[in-house]
């Protein structure tokens, strides 16, 4: 389930063939034609990191800021993680759509990079944040309320900290904002869109899923009598930190989204086009229990597509070397899935998405 429930993260030819290959190169033009117009949109990427304040820990939590620059990108390393963004380079004026990207259980600021610096090579402003206390070095609270019901405060802030900064509220056109999340960063895309999380449904899911080792805790708590007031407490906390559901967001792109406690009633209120993506043998959140289940009970589900063959992993950025030996396992994917060529593919899809969505034209 990749959630800790209250403890809790790719000779010779004959004249006939030489026509056959001809004819081929010329359709794949034709479909490429698309793809080489957006390319010759793209401009530099430069990018800076910021401090956004969390109202759910009273603290301050780490974030990147990526934006298009008249200045050529180069490749940064930051840690493990090859950037195609250059540190600090000047924004190009103008107010420009937002995007704001929530990682998954474990995950990190940049462990969606790719798509933020596409995003930004096409005009966008692109935000990314560490949730606190479920990230690659703290887990400590996640399955707790800070992190279930602070996930979608956390995206808030986040906005609300970029239009109140006087470096970034100049270049973002606060009517035109949207959000992308992956697994639990998805759960979180859809709360802050509408969606109320009735988080009772883990009871039904672990009675399906027995086997489940995430459902271990749930099945003692049920033993001892104090699942349902644990269950409870998260959902009174829904709104402990104020209303989830963000106005300003007009979009959401969601990624093998933790969706399990989502109901028709929970997404009755969802008013904005939502574009689901999944993995079809992703064994951490089970599509048929999440992704899938969700799907048509969406009334503005924008479009839904699937990754054959993928696993959960898919949805974060290709691995360098460095991440691949230290992380083997969030960067391994099965045969028969090319996790660069996926990527063209679900960086071009949120493109696409946002550019409609949010009103933007393309170049």
């Amino acid at each position: 389930m990749q959630f800790r429930f209250l403890s809790w993260q790719v000779d010779r030819m004959n004249i006939r063939s030489r026509r056959a290959l001809a004819s081929r190169v010329l359709v794949s033009l034709l479909l490429l034609a698309p793809v080489a117009a957006i390319a010759q949109a793209a401009t530099g990427v430069g990018f800076q990191a910021i401090a956004i304040h969390d109202p759910v820990n009273a603290g301050t939590t780490p974030g990147y800021v990526f934006y298009p620059s008249a200045q050529a990108s180069k490749i940064t390393w930051h840690g493990p993680y090859e950037l195609h963004a250059t540190a600090d380079a000047p924004p190009i004026p103008g107010a420009k759509p937002l995007v704001v990207i929530s990682h998954g259980h474990g995950g990190s600021d940049l462990g969606h990079h790719d798509l933020a610096v596409y995003l930004a090579s096409h005009g966008f402003m692109v935000a990314t944040l560490e949730h606190p206390k479920d990230n690659f070095h703290d887990t400590s609270g996640v399955g707790t309320a800070a992190v279930l019901d602070g996930r979608p405060i956390q995206v808030k802030a986040a906005i609300n900290e970029l239009l109140n900064d006087p470096r970034w509220k100049t270049l973002i056109d606060p009517n035109r904002i949207g959000v992308a999340g992956f697994s639990a960063g998805g759960y979180a895309a859809l709360v802050v869109v509408g969606a109320v999380p009735h988080f009772n449904l883990f009871t039904g899911y672990c009675k399906r899923h027995p086997q489940d080792p995430d459902c271990g805790l749930l099945q003692k708590l049920q033993s001892e009598g104090t699942a349902t007031a644990a269950l409870a407490a998260l959902q009174a906390s829904v709104d402990r930190w104020g209303k989830p559901d963000d106005p300003r967001v007009k979009a959401a792109f969601v990624m093998a989204p933790l969706s399990l406690v989502f109901d028709k009633v929970s997404l009755s209120r969802v008013d904005r086009p939502v574009f689901l993506y999944y993995g079809q043998d992703d064994r951490v959140l089970l599509p048929q229990e999440n992704v899938l289940h969700i799907a048509p009970l969406i009334k503005t589900l924008a479009g839904i597509e699937r990754i054959p063959k993928a696993g959960h992993y898919v949805f974060l950025s290709p691995c360098s070397s460095q991440l691949s030996r230290v992380a083997p396992d969030i960067c391994k994917d099965p045969p028969g899935v090319d996790r660069v060529t996926a990527h063209r593919k679900i960086n071009a899809d949120a493109l696409a998405f946002f550019r409609k969505t949010l009103g933007v034209a393309a170049h």
